[in-house]
């Protein structure tokens, strides 16, 4: 079962607006996100908690298997980087990040096909 999730009028607003754009409207890699959008559960900007991963927050979540610890920056695709740390929303990794609270998990599959779990650890809000 996938955690509650929260996300800002904003963000829903600006997202729901990249997807319709004709050059994503058809994409169906972006399928996992309109859902995540779809079940979210919306609110006002100022309402929004501070240890939700938002657009823009920095998040610290570790990978439970491993232990491993990871820091990412949730970010607009124009803006994604690997060298910066910063994960496109458009990626299976940005759209499962989406609106998740500290000390939540998520069950992931990595790229490469192998299953992980998530934990997030902090979450900075975008400034």
């Amino acid at each position: 079962m996938k955690p509650e999730i929260i996300v800002s009028t904003h963000d829903l607003e600006r997202l729901e607006g990249l997807l319709s754009n004709p050059p994503t409207r058809n994409r169906s890699d972006l399928d996992d996100l309109r859902a995540e959008l779809d079940r979210a559960r919306v609110l006002d900007d100022d309402a929004m908690p501070d240890n939700v991963i938002a657009m823009n927050s920095r998040a610290r979540f570790r990978e439970e298997t491993s232990g491993r610890e990871y820091e990412l920056t949730l970010a607009w695709p124009h803006e994604a980087s690997a060298a910066g740390g910063k994960v496109s929303i458009f990626s299976p990794a940005g759209s499962a990040l989406l609106g998740l609270s500290v000390g939540q998990h998520i069950d992931w599959q990595t790229p490469e096909g192998r299953a992980i779990q998530i934990t997030v650890l902090a979450v900075n809000p975008a400034t």
